[in-house]
């Protein structure tokens, strides 16, 4: 994969099965990372998206009812691997998604400026 870093938010490494739903297909896929703004997932073996595809992200959060919903963007494919930009979320799940960062990041400050970094890019 390509290892050039032009993101301005912070990615969480983040395991877990996920369906992904396009316009042609819905497919179990496994979520690798996340972060306020999109996601890198992994395709199952011959399964394939394109560039600019829309889609439909429901991150599955455990054995809880809980989920991340986003609907997004395919942004880049390398193999199996496709990065999600996200165009839309729900207010329970950007809700979900902030305390998992919150988690990860550690420092409060740091995602307060992801934050700040979010609306200005509104």
């Amino acid at each position: 994969m390509n290892t050039t870093n032009r993101r301005q938010f912070a990615r969480i490494a983040f395991h877990a099965p996920a369906d992904l739903v396009t316009s042609e297909q819905q497919q179990e896929v496994v979520v690798l990372d996340l972060s306020l703004k999109g996601a890198l997932v992994r395709l199952p073996v011959g399964h394939k998206v394109a560039a600019g595809e829309n889609c439909t992200l429901r991150v599955r959060l455990g054995d809880l009812d809980a989920s991340i919903r986003m609907q997004g963007v395919v942004t880049h494919v390398e193999g199996l691997y496709i990065g999600l930009a996200c165009r839309n979320i729900d207010l329970d799940s950007v809700t979900h998604l902030r305390r998992l960062v919150e988690l990860n990041l550690g420092d409060p400050q740091l995602l307060e400026r992801e934050l700040s970094a979010l609306i200005a890019d509104e």
